[in-house]
């Protein structure tokens, strides 16, 4: 699921779509408008599921896609290597989730843990 809004508005810790990729925004930049045209919005953001590094200029005025990031909670019914089975306490489904390694240690069979929904892609990575 997404949203839209303007370039200008976004502010740092923020999310936007860049190439379809969910990223959190790290940097804002607006340049003056010259004698004929318009200002320019520079962004640059991280991937949050891949960790990568993009940036997009647009004239400020521009929309852009921003994702919107859902906090849900689920409980670790086991752990088998970097991988959690986990089952939501909304709908009772049940779905496998890499651990990521900044969670490795608090992540443990059997708790509650909350995990986010991005793009209708599931991660446990810490996003907010």
């Amino acid at each position: 699921m997404k949203t839209n809004a303007s370039i200008k508005d976004l502010k740092p810790n923020g999310f936007v779509l860049i190439d379809n990729d969910p990223c959190r925004v790290t940097r804002v930049t607006v340049s003056s408008s010259g004698k004929h045209g318009h200002s320019k919005v520079r962004l640059d953001a991280v991937g949050l599921l891949d960790g990568r590094n993009r940036s997009i200029i647009k004239t400020a005025d521009e929309t852009i896609d921003v994702p919107i990031v859902e906090k849900k909670k689920g409980q670790v019914l086991s752990i088998q290597g970097n991988v959690a089975q986990i089952m939501n306490l909304e709908d009772y489904s049940v779905f496998e989730l890499d651990i990521p390694e900044e969670r490795k240690g608090e992540i443990k069979s059997g708790e509650d843990i909350d995990y986010y929904t991005v793009m209708d892609m599931k991660t446990l990575k810490a996003l907010k």
